[in-house]
């Protein structure tokens, strides 16, 4: 497990390689061994004994990284951590009174506890269920040729070590703002009407958001504002729009078409209206100078997947 200096104290990170072959929970919680009463099998990559010193440590962040995440179907391996997240109810471990082999009988996953996923999209990997897509913030990382060129003119080998205790005078401040629970509603009335737009076109292609993501999307809002008070409302909206409203749309052609031109009209400033009743904005709304974009990141992705759609008959977010 590595330790990363984090202020006056230490915070961990340990970073698990998901196997294709995770069809359980084992791999990341262990399991009593059936042979010995008296005995708790953990898992030897340490994701158990993480989730234990959290609980022993809620004043230090910690981070768990699932590498290559959706190698094997995320619902299988991971569902008492996506449970525990809606219920706060504590995990069963063994039957056992008292803990064994250190392992206690129920683990609570703690506050102070991070779980980060990477992935790729590929014909290896699976996709994720709109479960999982709820409970999580979606971040596409994409290289421009500008940030290509640039990396080819000074290549070289990386050193990892120049990240080492780069956070740590930001620890417990986020912390603390991970673990205020507050939703803020004084001066939220313009995001309030823009969440509503979006969950209208959203249901019409049953990807709309529920009551977990509207609070979550609120809570953003106002954390993105506090760490960054230069940011406007339009591109603090617009980053929550692409992490959590947007993930779960994918279908065909005929199903996704028209509602992503819709939605890509909600992020301009002056939307389109058609020239004739039913008529369609379709195609318009994906030509707009960037002078009249308001939510340029949703619109770009919002862009790509109707390209995809209108190439291969079907577009999603996740893009192999």
């Amino acid at each position: 497990m590595e330790k990363q200096k984090l202020g006056d104290e230490i915070g961990k990170r340990l970073l698990i390689p998901v196997g294709a072959d995770w069809t359980n929970r084992e791999p990341l919680l262990g399991y009593p061994n059936a042979l010995n009463p008296d005995e708790y099998i953990k898992p030897e990559n340490g994701a158990l004994d993480l989730l234990i010193e959290a609980n022993e440590n809620p004043d230090l962040p910690y981070f768990l990284i699932l590498d290559e995440m959706n190698l094997s179907h995320v619902e299988r391996y991971f569902a008492d951590f996506l449970s525990a997240m809606e219920s706060g109810e504590e995990i069963f471990l063994h039957s056992n009174s008292d803990s064994i082999s250190d392992v206690p009988p129920k683990i609570r996953i703690p506050k102070n506890l991070f779980i980060i996923g990477t992935v790729n999209i590929d014909e290896t990997t699976h996709m994720f269920s709109p479960k999982v897509l709820d409970r999580a913030n979606t971040i596409e990382f994409r290289i421009t040729p500008q940030e290509m060129s640039s990396f080819l003119d000074q290549v070289g080998e990386i050193n990892m070590e120049n990240l080492e205790s780069k956070g740590a005078g930001m620890a417990r401040s986020f912390l603390d703002m991970a673990l205020d629970k507050s939703v803020p509603l004084e001066g939220m009335d313009g995001i309030k009407a823009e969440l509503g737009k979006f969950f209208v076109e959203l249901k019409k292609a049953g990807a709309e958001f529920g009551y977990r993501s509207a609070t979550e999307i609120l809570k953003l809002i106002d954390r993105l504002g506090k760490i960054d008070p230069d940011l406007s409302e339009d591109a603090k909206l617009d980053i929550a729009i692409i992490q959590k409203l947007l993930p779960k749309l994918h279908g065909s052609r005929r199903k996704l078409s028209p509602v992503l031109s819709t939605l890509a009209n909600l992020c301009l400033k002056e939307s389109i209206r058609p020239e004739k009743e039913n008529a369609s904005v379709e195609g318009k709304v994906f030509e707009m100078d960037a002078d009249n974009i308001k939510y340029p990141i949703s619109h770009e992705k919002l862009s790509r997947m109707h390209k995809a759609a209108i190439e291969n008959g079907f577009a999603s977010f996740a893009e192999a």
